[in-house]
C-alpha cells in the first residue's frame, strides 16, 4: 500500500473507531516520519509531566535543586486529588525530590507533579524549555488544575455528561468552555512538537546529556502500559514512554528502539467523539495506528 493509501485508512479507521487522533511517527536516525494532522495542538494532559521532568532534572544538574532534599508533602485528598502515588495517600509524607520525580513521571502521580511545580513553576517550566530549543509546548498551570473538571462535578453514574460536555463544548478555533480544553488556557503540544522533544532526548541536542539520560530512564520505567505498549514492547524493543488522560483526552508519546539498532519516536495525540470513560477498544486502535505507522516507515 502506497503513504498516501495508508493515511487515508488511518483516518477512516480512526474515524469508525470514534477518535481524532493527531498522530507523528519518526525515524530518529533518517529524519523520515509519517503522521495525522500532527500539527494541531491538543491540552497536553499528564504530557507536560515529561517537560517538568526535563526542567527538575536540568535544575538538580546546574546545582539549583537537590535531588536528595526532603518535601513535606500533603496528601492528595488535600492538594491534588488522582489515582495514583501520593494523590491516594491519607496522610503527609516527607519524600525527596529524586523520588518525586519517579513518581511524578512513572506512575503518572499529580500531587508529585505539584510539589515539582512547587519548585519550578509553569512559567519557569516554560522558559526553561525555550532555553532548550524544545519548541511548541505551552506549560501554562500545574496539574490541580486538571482535577476540577465537570467530571468531579457529576455522580460516577453520570460521568457520561461530563464526557458529552467535553466533545460538544468545543469551538472551530480550539477554545472550549472547559478551561482544560482550551488551548488558549491549557497545557498544550503538537504531535510534532512531543516527537521533537524525544528527538531532542534520544539524539545529541541542547539537552544536557546527563539530564537526557535520567529523563529516559524515568520514561522506561513509566508503569502505565495499557495503551500503546502492547503493540511496541516486545523481547527485541525497548519502548519508553508517558501516558495523558483527561475527559475524552487519550495521549501517549513513546520511542520505540529496536534491538537491530532502529529507534522511532511515536506521539499519538487523540479526542474521543464517545460520551464514556472507559474504552479500551479507542485505547487498542491508537496502539493498532502508530504500529502500522511506524512499520510503514521500517519499509521505505
Amino acid at each position: 500500500m502506497n503513504t498516501e493509501a495508508l493515511l487515508r485508512d488511518m483516518r477512516g479507521e480512526l474515524s469508525d473507531g470514534g477518535l481524532r487522533g493527531c498522530l507523528l511517527v519518526r525515524d530518529l536516525h533518517t529524519g523520515d516520519e509519517l503522521g495525522i494532522d500532527p500539527d494541531t495542538a491538543l491540552p497536553s494532559a499528564s504530557l507536560v509531566k515529561v517537560p517538568l521532568a526535563v526542567a527538575t532534572a536540568e535544575r538538580i544538574r546546574r546545582g539549583e535543586l537537590d535531588g536528595a532534599a526532603m518535601l513535606d508533602v500533603q496528601p492528595g485528598r488535600i492538594t491534588t486529588p488522582g489515582p495514583t502515588g501520593l494523590s491516594r495517600f491519607r496522610h503527609p509524607t516527607r519524600i525527596a525530590v529524586d523520588d518525586l520525580l519517579y513518581l511524578s513521571t512513572c506512575v503518572s502521580d499529580g500531587t508529585a507533579a505539584d510539589a515539582l511545580f512547587g519548585l519550578t513553576p509553569p512559567a519557569q517550566v516554560a522558559d526553561l524549555l525555550q532555553e532548550l530549543g524544545v519548541r511548541g509546548i505551552t506549560v501554562r498551570h500545574g496539574m490541580r488544575e486538571l482535577s476540577d473538571t465537570p467530571v468531579e462535578r457529576f455522580d460516577a453514574d453520570q460521568a457520561h455528561l461530563a464526557q458529552a460536555l467535553a466533545i460538544d463544548a468545543g469551538t472551530s478555533g480550539r477554545g472550549h468552555r472547559v478551561p482544560q480544553l482550551d488551548t488558549t488556557r491549557a497545557n498544550t503540544g503538537s504531535a510534532r512538537a512531543y516527537v521533537e522533544l524525544l528527538q531532542a532526548l534520544w539524539t545529541p541536542s541542547a539537552i544536557h546529556p546527563e539530564v537526557a539520560d535520567a529523563v529516559r530512564g524515568l520514561m522506561a520505567h513509566n508503569v502505565l502500559r495499557h495503551r500503546l505498549t502492547p503493540d511496541f514492547s516486545s523481547d527485541a524493543t525497548m519502548w519508553s514512554s508517558k501516558t495523558g488522560t483527561l475527559l475524552n483526552l487519550r495521549h501517549e508519546i513513546g520511542v520505540v528502539e529496536h534491538s537491530d539498532g532502529q529507534v522511532f519516536a511515536v506521539a499519538v495525540l487523540t479526542e474521543s467523539l464517545v460520551p464514556a470513560s472507559t474504552q479500551p477498544g479507542a485505547e487498542a486502535l491508537m496502539a493498532q495506528v502508530a504500529r502500522r505507522l511506524r512499520d510503514h516507515l521500517r519499509q521505505l
